[in-house]
């Protein structure tokens, strides 16, 4: 891993990829973004899901889909699908350690909403090793894998992304990452999207590929 040698800022999606996605907590919150979303359009089961992944694909989260096509509250929407138990969530002690060893800064960029980042960050241990926590209302709900959103991050927090390292589980949110000059690491499969040119490194787990990183730069 010499080539991140370069690397003063660590920015990391949160969901799949600070944990791992076995923990289930997206499972939850997909089972509750189907429910609101079956209320939302008001289509049975199957037409709502399919529908839901379409959003996915055009607009990068499904909130952003049912706000240009339907009329939701947006906060309502964030505070149902992310109240969510975290019981199957591990707290994570040596990610914490491993964060705090990184040089430079540190970074969380997510799609998911404030109060969700908070819980999520506190239930793995790792809250206060993050400079800065960008989250979907950080975003004005424009959400990754928009360039203008990586950019606005970017500005927020002086960031230069050729000394920026970008981790994700969404194959597709690393390529305005890579584009803005980011070195970019792949968390886990893909869930079985295309992945291309823009993945500089694969990580089956988050903690595995930052261990030799952060003891390497602390010896």
């Amino acid at each position: 891993m010499s080539d991140l040698g370069h690397v003063t800022s660590w920015i990391f999606d949160m969901d799949d990829c600070l944990y791992p996605r076995a923990q289930g907590v997206m499972r939850l919150v997909q089972e509750r973004i189907n429910a609101f979303m079956m209320a939302a359009v008001g289509l049975p089961p199957d037409e709502a899901r399919a529908l839901q992944r379409q959003f996915l694909d055009d607009y990068g989260t499904t909130l952003a889909g049912l706000m240009a096509n339907y009329s939701v509250d947006p906060q309502a929407f964030l505070d149902d699908v992310h109240d969510v138990p975290l019981d199957s969530l591990e707290p994570n002690p040596e990610l914490a350690d491993l964060l705090a060893r990184l040089p430079g800064r540190k970074f969380v960029l997510t799609n998911g909403a404030r109060c969700h980042a908070a819980r999520v960050l506190a239930r793995i241990g790792v809250t206060g090793r993050f400079d800065g926590v960008w989250c979907i209302e950080d975003m004005d709900l424009v959400p990754k894998p928009a360039p203008a959103t990586f950019r606005r991050f970017l500005d927020r927090f002086d960031v230069d992304p050729h000394a920026a390292v970008f981790f994700e589980d969404t194959p597709k949110n690393l390529i305005p990452a890579k584009a803005l000059g980011m070195a970019t690491v792949l968390v886990g499969d893909g869930h079985g999207h295309e992945i291309g040119d823009w993945v500089d490194h694969r990580a089956d787990d988050v903690t595995d590929f930052l261990r030799p990183l952060a003891l390497r730069d602390a010896a």
